[in-house]
């Protein structure tokens, strides 16, 4: 059967069976079984009403139980056993010992935590400013969707875009890499000095200076009398100031190895093979990708934010940068840690830019292709399940703090 007409007819079975189902549902709940009429009809419709909801629910229920809940159960079960011929044996925590004392798997711990840092940090940044800038500016709304277009690429697609982006070529022949051809220009000259040292250095204090501004107002709360902070939120403040002092002291590493550096000018580079750069390389494509999603929401977000108190603000006396950073920002703080949680979420499922531009190779591993790979690879049910456990257990922390954050709006 032709795929298009194959996509069609389960469309149309997915969305008539839908429809069949809810309104025959209703039909009989109504109609036969507690019918509104009659001596009953008060308790009837009673009835009606409280078995309503979970009759609409009931498919719901069912497809999380089945794709959901049963895969965890089994993902867990698996991960305590050991495949022995055709049949499997209770090892316990034995794979779970297996993947701890394998490099590999400590590795793509290490490039997991690099990402959780930087891509949700960088693609909230550029999408806050994106959002920002898009709102002043009269084809705005062009720049958005340019923006937001990443997003309607497969992370396949994105990877096949980025891996020509960082082509490599021999010296003697045009590049095609757009990395490489700007990289080829520069000779070790005054320009190159100016934007590959002095600029980065700037960039890097500028960004280490920032953060070290966020981590203050982080602790500072935790310091005031006059308003209370609950545990959680306590301990959420500490390890964020703890991540952001932990980035300003990277940052400022990386300025000063900028300086000390010796660029190989001249020579083509495999941005793709050089360890520890590369793992940067990839989170590009993440971040290029998921700018657009953090826009979307954060303009919408600015958006709503009363015209009243920037207003106020402006009557007062303070500049474009205070009423951003002191008026808009706090206003829409439950949006930006949603935008930030979410994407961290897509983070620590990231797998197919790895796959399709290294494959995991030149120590870029991370979980999910780790997983992968002793799944459908090695063969090891064991260990590719404990992975995906601890992916799991990862996942879990972001989770309950989206749920406790609704809640206390709701509330």
């Amino acid at each position: 059967m032709n795929p298009a007409l194959q996509a069609v007819i389960t469309i149309g079975l997915g969305v008539g069976g839908c429809l069949v189902y809810f309104y025959g549902s209703n039909l009989f709940l109504d109609k036969v079984l507690y019918p509104p009429r009659g001596p009953n009809a008060g308790r009837n419709i009673n009835r009606a009403n409280m078995i309503r909801p979970w009759l609409f629910l009931f498919p719901a229920i069912v497809l999380l139980g089945l794709y959901l809940a049963y895969p965890v159960v089994a993902t867990l079960w698996l991960s305590l056993n050991k495949q022995v011929g055709a049949g499997s044996e209770f090892v316990g925590f034995a794979n779970y010992a297996q993947m701890m004392s394998e490099d590999k798997f400590w590795e793509s711990m290490k490039n997991n935590m690099v990402w959780l840092v930087v891509v949700p940090a960088m693609s909230t940044a550029f999408g806050l400013l994106a959002a920002q800038l898009t709102d002043r500016i009269k084809w705005g709304n062009i720049a958005k969707s340019l923006i937001f277009m990443p997003m309607a690429i497969s992370f396949v697609g994105a990877s096949v875009i980025w891996k020509l982006v960082y082509d490599s070529r021999d010296a003697a022949v045009a590049q095609i890499g757009a990395l490489n051809a700007i990289w080829m220009k520069f000779e070790g000259g005054v320009w190159s000095v100016l934007f590959l040292k002095v600029l980065p250095v700037l960039l890097l204090v500028a960004f280490a200076a920032a953060v070290a501004y966020v981590v203050w107002g982080m602790v500072r709360v935790l310091s005031q009398s006059d308003r209370p902070v609950g545990t959680l939120e306590k301990v959420a403040r500490a390890l964020g100031g703890l991540i952001g002092l932990w980035l300003v002291y990277v940052a400022l590493s990386w300025a000063l190895g900028a300086v000390r550096a010796d660029l190989p000018y001249g020579v083509p580079q495999q941005f793709l093979t050089i360890p520890y750069w590369n793992n940067f390389f990839l989170m590009a494509v993440l971040i290029w990708i998921q700018t657009g999603f953090a826009m979307v929401i954060l303009s919408a977000a600015l958006r709503g934010v009363p015209e009243d108190t920037i207003e106020a603000a402006i009557i007062d006396g303070a500049n474009p940068f205070q009423v951003f950073f002191k008026i808009k920002v706090p206003q829409i703080m439950g949006t930006i840690v949603v935008v930030w949680t979410t994407i961290t979420i897509t983070v620590l499922k990231v797998f197919d830019i790895v796959l399709a531009m290294t494959n995991g190779q030149f120590q870029t591993q991370v979980l999910a292709n780790y997983m992968y790979d002793k799944l459908f690879r090695a063969g090891d049910w064991g260990v590719g399940s404990a992975s995906a456990m601890v992916i799991m257990l990862l996942v879990m922390p972001i989770l309950v703090w989206n749920v406790y954050n609704a809640r206390k709006e709701m509330r």
